[in-house]
């Protein structure tokens, strides 16, 4: 009853403002509750998850935790605080644990279901993230970085201390990796934490030199407790030098501490263990090429019993993504990138079938409930934001459980993506997403406006997206934007991945440019004189890459984009990387890191270009920014740099995201309106 009486209420509102749509604005896309993290109650009958609203005039974003039933209804916040995220059911089912930063830093708290205050449970001064019970319910599991020599908190507040005391802030390093991403090294390793509910205290259960989870290439959960609770796995590398491994492994210990044992010896990456609810089994993901971040990820099952691993995916050409087991341990539930969507996929694990179950969005964030008959889910479209959905196994039925964006969307003016395939190089099929303005006309001509991912290998996904540019806002300034997935993108096999490597500026660059004719050819409505194209990362590099090889288009925009190959490969911070694209490194390569640097082109330079680069970002250098526009100003190019002193490789705060968007369109105007 309670939902009907919602749906009423969002269509009446809807109805209300149906005269009063608008164009999307910057300000729409930080105007509605962004929901994660979605947790099923040990009774199936609840979901736990957060929503996070941004707020533009602070500068801020304050996140809670909801809940709701999970057969629908009205969503009920459950905490106040303006930093509560992590929520995790305890296996009662009568109290939410979850990370707080309200007390004494990022602290782990517990808030009865049925009514109460939260209570503080953890007061380490390192902080914690990355919450987890264990099934007997008698201790918590999550991260904390902390001095690696230092046995008691007491000594890691005393450390931190005394580095915040002193005057000279000097920092001595003897090896890489000494910075990563946007930070210096401080002398902190992740480590995993356990809370003990019985002595109210937490021991250290990773002590050492070593990170765990890893600092690289291990994203999301990277450690589970066994079904008895007796047992961790975890993900950690113990390579030497971690700049040049993507060796990252998986270790059990027992849960009351004690000596690790290793249970992966594949000298590429491993990630993401999961135990089968009946103890068996661990499956957790694995690459196979050592160096290649880019590898596909396999679906592995290690027989805890034997010791056996065996690859449950040999033939399935899509990378895996987000595994979870039904609770019988005979299913596992993943996702995976195909061809523009994140597909949910279900594979049997006694004879490998894998069925695809939601394949026609962008889905991530899979769970299932306990009966083992729903998944829960985060599903996204062009035009519509991630909401929560169901989807029943046996009725093969989807249900969208919660509207946070739909008073807002209701009142815009949006235009669906549409899919389009042309013939790019090789005679390959090439895919890519165009969008229109809202207000389309076909009568009008329309500037064109190419978006390039970075990777370069990454897709282009048909979700709400926020990945450097939203496409509706993009579109709604009065361009046609084009979004191509080139030779190097995942979502359509290892091959067509692997044909970037060692080709940069080949391949891909072909495809974007007949991608640009075959949409000239196509669509009439398209002014093949207003070329605008706009490419971030390795998107950046294309950029410059571009402007040495043709003079089409009428401006450019290159964000945290590479210019010149070998000193981004003496600044960057995982080594790894360039040293699989490029077949080596400067000195044993030379000829390719020479041909494939945009900065070997400049003589050709003639396109504007609107520079854009933060201070720390240690991915690809601030001084790649800054060659570029000095050669673009030396050759007396119009040309501006957007610098950020407070940013790294990917834009963090609002007010920032909200000035690049402004100079971007004002500089894009400039040129194609």
């Amino acid at each position: 009853m309670r939902r009907c009486i919602l749906l009423i209420l969002i269509l009446l509102h809807s109805l209300s403002t149906a005269g009063e749509k608008h164009l999307i604005t910057f300000e729409d896309l930080y105007d509605y509750g962004k929901v994660d993290d979605i947790q099923v109650s040990p009774s199936g009958e609840y979901l736990a998850f957060t929503v996070t609203f941004d707020d533009l005039e602070s500068n801020s974003s304050e996140t809670n935790i909801w809940m709701m039933p999970t057969r629908g209804g009205e969503p009920r916040k459950m905490t106040n605080s303006p930093e509560d995220n992590n929520p995790r059911w305890s296996p009662d089912g009568k109290s939410l644990a979850f990370i707080s930063g309200r007390e004494n830093g990022d602290q782990v708290w517990l808030l009865p279901v049925d009514g109460g205050e939260a209570k503080r449970l953890t007061d380490l001064s390192t902080g914690v993230s990355g919450l987890e019970w264990s099934p007997d319910g008698r201790r918590l599991i999550f991260t904390s970085r902390v001095y690696p020599e230092c046995p008691t908190d007491s000594c890691n507040q005393a450390k931190d201390d005394s580095t915040e005391n002193v005057l000279v802030k000097a920092k001595l390093y003897d090896r890489l990796l000494f910075r990563h991403y946007a930070s210096w090294d401080d002398g902190k390793k992740s480590h995993l934490f356990i809370y003990d509910f019985e002595t109210e205290k937490t021991y250290d259960l990773t002590p050492g030199e070593f990170n765990t989870p890893p600092i690289a290439l291990a994203w999301g959960r990277q450690y589970d407790v066994s079904p008895d609770g007796l047992e961790v796995c975890f993900v950690m590398n113990t390579d030497s030098i971690i700049t040049l491994s993507t060796n990252n492994d998986i270790f059990t210990v027992p849960l009351t501490g004690g000596e690790w044992k290793r249970i992966t010896t594949n000298p590429a990456n491993d990630v993401g263990p999961r135990y089968s609810p009946d103890g068996r089994y661990i499956a957790y993901r694995a690459m196979v090429r050592p160096g290649y971040e880019s590898d596909r990820f396999r679906l592995m099952l290690c027989d805890r019993r034997t010791g056996e691993i065996r690859n449950l995916t040999p033939d399935f050409d899509r990378s895996i993504r987000g595994i979870v087991w039904g609770p019988s341990s005979k299913r596992i539930f993943f996702t995976a990138v195909d061809r523009g969507r994140s597909v949910i996929y279900r594979i049997n694990v006694k004879n490998r079938k894998i069925t695809p179950l939601v394949d026609d969005a962008v889905c991530w964030n899979i769970t299932v409930s306990p009966n083992g008959k729903t998944i829960f889910y985060l599903k996204s479209n062009s035009i519509q934001p991630y909401e929560i959905h169901a989807f029943d196994l046996k009725k093969k039925k989807e249900t969208r459980l919660t509207y946070f964006s739909e008073g807002l969307f209701s009142q815009l003016e949006l235009s669906p993506a549409e899919d389009f395939w042309f013939i790019g190089a090789n005679g390959d099929s090439i895919h890519g997403f165009l969008t229109k303005p809202s207000n389309f006309s076909r009568r009008e001509k329309y500037p064109l406006v190419l978006l390039i991912h970075g990777g370069p290998q990454w897709t282009w996904l048909g979700d709400f997206n926020y990945y450097g540019w939203n496409t509706q806002l993009v579109a709604a300034q009065g361009y046609i934007v084009a979004q191509i997935d080139p030779h190097g993108s995942s979502g359509y096999g290892q091959d067509f991945t692997d044909a970037v490597n060692l080709d940069w500026g080949g391949k891909d660059y072909k495809d974007l440019m007949l991608g640009v004719d075959f949409l000239l050819e196509k669509y009439d409505f398209l002014d093949p004189e207003r070329l605008g194209a706009l490419g971030r990362s390795y998107g950046g590099y294309m950029v410059n890459w571009i402007a040495g090889h043709t003079d089409r288009f009428k401006c450019l925009v290159s964000v945290d984009g590479v210019f010149e190959l070998v000193s981004d490969y003496y600044s960057t911070d995982e080594l790894w990387f360039p040293e699989w694209e490029c077949g080596g490194t400067p000195w044993s390569n030379p000829e390719i890191y020479g041909e494939r640097s945009p900065s070997s082109y400049v003589e050709n330079f003639k396109t504007p270009i609107l520079v854009i680069h933060g201070q720390n970002d240690y991915r690809v250098d601030v001084s790649q920014g800054l060659m570029l526009f000095t050669a673009l100003q030396r050759l007396g190019i119009p040309s501006q740099f957007l610098y950020f002193p407070d940013e790294g490789h990917s834009l963090r705060k609002l007010k920032n995201h909200q000035c690049v968007y402004k100079v971007q369109f004002e500089w894009l105007a400039g040129y194609l309106k």
